[in-house]
């Protein structure tokens, strides 16, 4: 599963889950620093990602247009970026789960 972990995640996230999601980008990475909502979707949509965000922006717009994009959406207060590598870890047969599921647009981990 290809994560593209949005601005207001660190990008120290792309090397903590290196070996779980390998392909998986920052959006600073990928030329993306500071870009709007429209434009991160359409990159993660053209390029076969799934939006990682703590926005609730991303999960409202994948109820309005549907997938692809899938967003995946970091319910968690203030934490730091050891916290998010875990969550995700923790959780990766239900991202797997989440990603083969052709209907589902995004998934909810807190």
């Amino acid at each position: 599963m290809k994560l593209l972990f949005d601005e207001n995640l660190s990008p120290r996230l792309i090397d903590l889950l290196s070996s779980t999601f390998q392909e998986s980008a920052h959006v600073r990475q990928v030329g993306l620093a500071q870009a709007d909502d429209d434009t991160v979707w359409s990159y993660a949509k053209d390029h076969g990602f799934a939006i990682v965000s703590k926005d609730s922006d991303f999960h409202q717009r994948s109820f309005v247009l549907g997938v692809p994009p899938k967003v995946i959406w970091i319910r968690r207060g203030n934490c730091n970026t050891m916290d998010i590598a875990t969550l995700l870890q923790n959780h990766q047969s239900d991202l797997q789960n989440f990603n083969e599921n052709t209907e589902a647009a995004f998934l909810e981990l807190g």
